[in-house]
């Protein structure tokens, strides 16, 4: 086959692909972006779930097992995951991945080795379904956590408040969200009951447009909420422990599936831990009302912790700001800083420097008190 008549099939097939694959978000955009692995004959698909050096690919001809080798880098942050828009061999046993398309957006933590890599758990998500159990007590650091995370990936937090069946009274419920919302400036909130209904179809209507990622620890309710947008039960549910909501990791891979009603859930594992990774925009979205003030104090460079004409410790008096949120917001920066200093050298010598400053005033202050000499480096 001559190479212009070669380039007009791949083209075409292209083409094709983007009717079928368009449930999956295939769009005008991703084929432009694809045009150059068409012309050597490379198939697009999307992964829909990874696993060991391997991946299932939807593509226009079905559901391929592929190999990943060609994209495994030493970069944790550049390893094929679900959600990517892959370029697979059009034949092969085995047939491999090439190359996948810059994403839009990635949902991105730090892991819990003593290394703190970054682990990528989703690519080219469009919205990110926080899911909270309202069967225990609400944890709004750990919300917050989430969030900041979710604005950092690029995507649209939404909080769904799951098991909402479970509160007694409407005006309970009505509290809880309350404090959520607070908790989220900016973000939807939405209470959703997988056994009556209740809220599903609100929910049903944000997911029918783009990629949702769905994310909790274990016990919130994720395969069952899942398996309402699904209509079917699709993914394996397991009780919760009653002393403490917890439950196993029924979902143990990120699978991508598309919804009835239109849109892409990705399913994850319950996440034990949701450290941050390079998230300081994402933290400065979720306490945009700190990040407001701060902009007013007197200092640019304010720490807010004693300053003068400092803004948000004059909110933190006159009680329009609490002090659980106040420390929240000190904690996720202080995490922020210290995983991007292990890999920033300036920032780190920068923090060693703060830090020795601080023990000498410490200690200049002790020997004042004892009437010693004020003394500073």
């Amino acid at each position: 086959m001559h190479a212009a008549s070669a380039s007009a099939s791949s083209t075409s097939g292209v083409s094709s692909a983007s009717h079928s694959l368009a449930p999956y978000g295939w769009d005008e955009v991703w084929e432009a972006q694809f045009a150059p692995y068409a012309a050597q004959g490379l198939l697009p698909g999307r992964v829909v779930r990874v696993d060991r050096g391997q991946c299932d690919v939807l593509t226009a001809d079905g559901v391929v097992r592929a190999d990943t080798t060609y994209v495994t880098p030493h970069d944790p942050l550049r390893v094929i995951c679900t959600g990517d828009w892959a370029a697979v061999d059009p034949v092969g046993d085995p047939q491999f991945v090439r190359a996948y398309l810059p994403r839009r957006t990635a949902f991105v933590r730090s892991t819990s080795s003593t290394r703190s890599e970054g682990q990528i758990l989703a690519a080219n998500v469009d919205h990110a379904i926080i899911a909270v159990s309202l069967a225990v007590e609400l944890d709004l650091g750990r919300i917050e956590r989430f969030l900041a995370l979710a604005w950092e990936s690029g995507a649209q937090p939404l909080v769904v408040l799951t098991k909402a069946d479970l509160v007694p009274d409407a005006t309970g419920l009505s509290y809880l969200v309350e404090d959520v919302e607070t908790a989220a400036p900016g973000v939807q909130v939405l209470p959703v009951s997988s056994t009556t209904g209740d809220g599903v179809d609100v929910l049903t209507a944000v997911v029918s447009g783009g990629t949702s990622v769905l994310l909790g620890v274990s016990g919130a309710g994720k395969s069952t909420l899942a398996n309402a947008l699904l209509g079917e039960d699709v993914m394996e549910v397991q009780a919760t422990r009653e002393v403490d909501g917890k439950g196993r990791h029924t979902t143990t891979t990120r699978n991508l599936l598309a919804l009835p009603g239109g849109g892409v859930l990705i399913d994850t594992p319950g996440l034990r831990g949701v450290g941050l990774w390079d998230a300081e925009a994402g933290v400065g979205q979720v306490f945009s009302e700190i990040e407001e003030l701060a902009a007013q104090c007197r200092f640019h460079d304010c720490a807010h912790e004693s300053e003068p004409g400092c803004a948000v410790l004059a909110a933190l008096e006159e009680g329009s700001l609490s002090d659980r949120r106040l420390e929240s917001y000190r904690k996720l920066l202080r995490e922020n800083r210290r995983i991007v200093a292990k890999t920033d050298a300036r920032l780190r010598a920068e923090m060693g420097r703060e830090w020795r400053l601080k023990s000498a005033e410490g200690r200049a202050n002790f020997n004042a008190k004892r009437g010693g000499s004020r003394r500073y480096p």
